[in-house]
């Protein structure tokens, strides 16, 4: 029986690097762009062998398939083949070490029947996770979300060109920043442990669910950094297990330690350690307020490189504490002031339909500079003013962002994104647009005005930017039906 999984990429509309510290928020939303895990058993008999399992990971996008055989004494892997995905790896070897931590013994004897038909598990993520710009001015297509939309799904990956000598360089996905390796190790752990039996996501009561969602996110997390080989602030997991949400980061030592002890501890023992330890992240509710859009647009680069430009950012906080840390407070107070703005226009939302409808509607139509004039009426103007003061603060943090790109040296906020963004702030029906997460240059967001993001689209395309079909959707990991494929 196959097991089939799907977890969101993200986009981290406040709290780039803030993020990386307590106490710092920041809101992430999660996407209709999904990465699948579809699990089953290699054999349908048991193989004879008790000391290993086989295992075959699939990624039929980039051509790739892995062999690896699994020992079930300490969970080492073999593999022969150059093509490794370190995070399918961990992912596999934590969940599994996972349910020997946490099964009793009957369901242990269970549990190692189950994997002796070894596993096959085909990883597939959405065409959103990846630069496609390639593939659409090859055949001649515009730039447009509907020259997209004809590309089949999970099309095969094209690969970054290599600037320099071709064969020495392993090649490169071009991606999208929607945080590809953190939904795919979501979807791998939620798989497993559903299929291993250690949860259940397809039902039950919300408390049971949401136990098993936890779990899910500690093993998930703990994959994660462990292949990453660093400790990072886990909001791309977090939203992956739990969808769009205010995140403030778990304190790193309840993963560092196991970091230490892996590998002269058993991983069983290891597992145990960090379920039992003290996750103290933070999650409280967010999504975007009604009749308002997330769009992103990719310009023609490529995507950044997130880790050396947090090392860049981490140097310039030890060389100039005092400095950094007066940009650091006014980017902490501007980006609580916009999700402020934006839940109280949630809120005037909820009490006030008809006119919150009715000025969402008619702002749509209009740059922001002509918004304020339209409306007369006290309950119409509270609503303009809610949306010009989002659309202020999300110019404060844009500008704290750049300043903290010149003073660490490097390119949060580049020329090139400051004069898109800005063009794109200008738009009819646009409330604000930014870099998301670490900046740099990759794909920019932008949250529209009830349905102008058509306009949005057209101004996109004159600057040379694809206009993505990727949108806000608030659900987090869940059980599917049907492959993917088949639809």
């Amino acid at each position: 029986m196959a097991v089939i999984a799907s977890a969101p990429g993200k986009v981290l509309m406040t709290g780039g690097y803030l993020v990386l510290e307590r106490p710092n928020a920041g809101i992430v939303l999660s996407t209709n762009a999904r990465f699948y895990a579809i699990l089953k058993p290699l054999y349908d008999q048991l193989e004879s062998d008790t000391e290993w399992m086989d295992l075959k990971v699939n990624s039929p996008q980039m051509s790739r398939e892995t062999t690896y055989k699994m020992s079930l004494k300490d969970f080492r892997l073999e593999c022969s083949s150059e093509s490794r995905n370190p995070f399918v790896e961990y992912a596999v070897q934590y969940s599994i070490a996972a349910a020997y931590a946490t099964l009793d013994k009957n369901k242990k004897n269970e549990l190692h029947k189950v994997l002796l038909r070894g596993m096959e598990i085909t990883i597939l993520g959405c065409n959103d996770f990846y630069s496609y710009r390639n593939q659409i001015e090859g055949r001649g297509l515009p730039l447009t979300p509907e020259s997209l939309a004809s590309l089949p799904p999970f099309t095969s990956i094209t690969f970054n060109a290599e600037e320099s000598n071709v064969k020495s360089c392993k090649p490169e996905v071009a991606k999208t920043g929607l945080g590809s390796s953190a939904a795919m190790t979501t979807a791998v752990v939620a798989a497993l442990l559903n299929y291993l039996g250690v949860v259940d996501l397809s039902h039950g009561s919300l408390n049971q669910k949401s136990e098993h969602l936890d779990f899910v996110h500690m093993i998930a997390q703990t994959a994660h950094c462990i292949a990453q080989g660093k400790v990072g602030s886990g909001f791309d997991v977090s939203s992956a297990v739990y969808g769009s949400h205010r995140y403030v980061r778990f304190s790193p030592n309840v993963i560092s330690s196991a970091q230490e002890t892996v590998s002269t501890t058993p991983l069983e023992e290891v597992i145990g350690e960090v379920l039992r330890g003290k996750w103290d992240h933070e999650r409280t509710k967010f999504s975007l307020p009604p009749l308002m859009n997330l769009i992103l647009g990719e310009p023609g680069s490529g995507g950044s490189s997130t880790p050396s430009m947090v090392g860049a950012v981490k140097k310039w906080q030890k060389s100039d504490p005092q400095k950094s840390q007066e940009t650091w407070n006014k980017l902490s107070e501007a980006n609580s002031a916009l999700e402020a703005q934006l839940n109280l226009l949630s809120k005037l939302a909820a009490d006030q339909w008809d006119s919150y409808k009715a000025v969402i509607d008619s702002c749509s139509r209009f740059k922001s500079e002509k918004w304020i004039e339209k409306f007369c009426e006290a309950s119409h103007l509270e609503i303009v003013k809610a949306l010009l003061g989002a659309r202020d603060v999300m110019l404060s943090i844009r500008c704290h962002m750049r300043q903290m790109g010149e003073a660490a040296g490097i390119p949060i906020e580049p020329e090139s994104q400051t004069q898109l963004l800005d063009v794109t702030m200008n738009t009819e029906g646009v409330l604000l647009a930014g870099v998301p997460g670490a900046g740099g240059f990759d794909a920019v967001f932008a949250v529209t005005l009830s349905d102008s993001s058509t306009n949005l689209t057209k101004v996109w395309n004159l600057h040379n930017v694809l206009a993505l079909l990727v949108r806000e959707d608030p659900s987090g990991v869940s059980l599917e039906t049907d492959d993917p494929r088949a639809k």
